[in-house]
């Protein structure tokens, strides 16, 4: 009698997902995270380090920010029904690439938006014909001579000034009207807290709405530094030792994961 024949187990092939994954998996899954992050990094948000006082004492020179870009991105057929898009509107925050040179980034506060009227008087700014209200600015030492004094305090005037740039003649020459600057569409007037020294829409006229990156939403660290150690494209080296021998001691503790808002007062 002939033995029955052993049943073998059938042999499947193993799936993918089952399948040691081995270096080229960790590899794989690293390209996909770098991938995601720098998406997030240059899409949602983005690190900006702020190198002068222009806008203390709400932003000190050597806040290090996380900035919105999706706030006010341009909405598509699609997204913009789905996604939160905004508007700049006064009292805002923004950062944007500077018109003169669009290399590099400013941070400053909305003040006007298209259509409305600008003026200041002996310091106070009037926006269609009404004062502002406003508790965030701060005044320093002039930096300029008395009638570049004058300028910045009393806008506009029509003086021959070296600090205005021909963009802020331009806007002076056309969009002047009864002693008020007008805002045209889609740009915006902005300026800095710190009025006495803030190189601002005063001096080279209107934001482009195309320009605006974002809003800061939180400032993540804070470390008392220079202008002269921040304003470069690379950390240098004397601030990279100041970093090592002062970080503890340096560093705004108070001022880390604090939230940037706007005004709407």
């Amino acid at each position: 009698m002939d033995r029955a024949a052993t049943a073998q187990p059938e042999r499947t092939p193993e799936t993918p997902a089952s399948r040691p994954e081995g270096p080229r998996g960790a590899i794989a899954e690293w390209a996909v995270t770098i991938v995601l992050l720098l998406f997030g990094t240059t899409t949602l948000v983005q690190a900006f380090v702020i190198p002068t006082g222009s806008m203390e004492d709400t932003l000190l020179i050597g806040d290090h920010l996380l900035v919105d870009k999706l706030s006010y991105a341009p909405g598509g057929a699609i997204s913009g029904h789905l996604l939160p898009y905004n508007q700049p509107k006064h009292g805002d925050i923004i950062v944007f690439r500077y018109p003169v040179n669009i290399h590099d980034t400013f941070v400053k506060r909305v003040i006007g938006v298209p259509g409305d009227r600008i003026r200041l008087v002996n310091k106070q700014v009037y926006r269609n014909g009404e004062k502002l209200n406003e508790p965030y600015t701060f005044f320093k030492t002039a930096y300029i001579d008395p009638d570049g004094a004058y300028y910045r305090d009393n806008f506009p005037a029509m003086l021959s000034m070296p600090a205005v740039s021909p963009r802020g003649m331009d806007m002076l020459d056309h969009n002047l009207v009864k002693g008020e600057v007008v805002v045209p569409p889609d740009c915006y007037f902005a300026m800095g807290d710190n009025r006495n020294n803030s190189l601002d829409s005063r001096y080279w006229g209107f934001v482009p709405r195309d320009n605006i990156i974002g809003k800061p939403l939180i400032i993540y660290w804070s470390y008392d530094a220079s202008t002269e150690a921040l304003a470069g494209p690379t950390i240098s080296i004397d601030h990279f030792v100041d970093l090592l021998e002062h970080f503890f001691s340096k560093t705004r503790w108070r001022r880390t994961f604090k939230l940037v808002r706007g005004y709407s007062g």
